[in-house]
Parts: C-alpha cells; sequence; structure tokens
C-alpha cells in the first residue's frame, strides 16, 4: 500500500493505493466537477470495516506523479483513515493500476511508473 496525494481537477487529493482493492472509490468532495451516473443496480462493498451502498459512480480522470489517468470509480460517504489517522480521498484500486502499468514498491513507498501505458492495443 502506498499513500500520497494525486491531482484531479487542480486539487491534491490524499489517495491509498491498494493492490488488495479490486475497484476504486472515492468520497463525495472528489466527484465535484464530475458527471455523477445514478448506478441502476446497486450493489455493496466492504471497506475499513463498514458495509457501503455503491449507487452513484463517474468517469475520474486524474494525475498520477504527472501522468494522466482515467478510470471508472465509485462514490462513498467515507472511505477510511490511514494509519496516521489521515483522512483518505481516494482508494485507488488494483483493475486502475493494471490498466496504467502502475505498480506500487512498498519497499521504497513510491510508485513505479515505468509501465505506464501509453497505447492499449486491443486483440
Amino acid at each position: 500500500r502506498i499513500r500520497k496525494n494525486i491531482e484531479i481537477n487542480g486539487k491534491q487529493f490524499w489517495t491509498l493505493f491498494d493492490t488488495g482493492s479490486r475497484n476504486t472509490y472515492v468520497i463525495k468532495a472528489v466527484s465535484e466537477g464530475f458527471n455523477i451516473t445514478q448506478i441502476s443496480k446497486s450493489g455493496k462493498v466492504a471497506l475499513g470495516g463498514k458495509e457501503h451502498l455503491l449507487n452513484k459512480g463517474f468517469f475520474l480522470q486524474a494525475k498520477v506523479d504527472g501522468y494522466s489517468v482515467e478510470m471508472d470509480s465509485y462514490i462513498l460517504e467515507e472511505i477510511g483513515r490511514d494509519e496516521d489517522g489521515k483522512l483518505i480521498e481516494v482508494l485507488f484500486g488494483a483493475l486502475a493500476m493494471q490498466k496504467w502499468g502502475i505498480r506500487p514498491v512498498p519497499d521504497e513507498e513510491r510508485l513505479d511508473m515505468t509501465h505506464y501505458s501509453k497505447e492499449f492495443v486491443e486483440f
């Protein structure tokens, strides 16, 4: 797990890069300025010891270490706090990391962006 700020709409948001989470989740403040979608078939997810209803989402556009990334994300009332008690505003999931070639380097507490996806090839 790597923790750092990412840029969304010119603002910085505290983000947890978590390979143990499949999807990407954000708190409501992160989604401001984006087109929110009401999810027709809502679901549930357990995060931080709590169950959350998934009924809203949006297409998140952000910058991670200066690299542009885009992904689907779900809006939650809260995600939780990190080990230092800091509010997690974005939980960046494994699917988005895989899509963009982002590799966490936990021993060095950094992200490896050398595999960043500049092109997508479909077969």
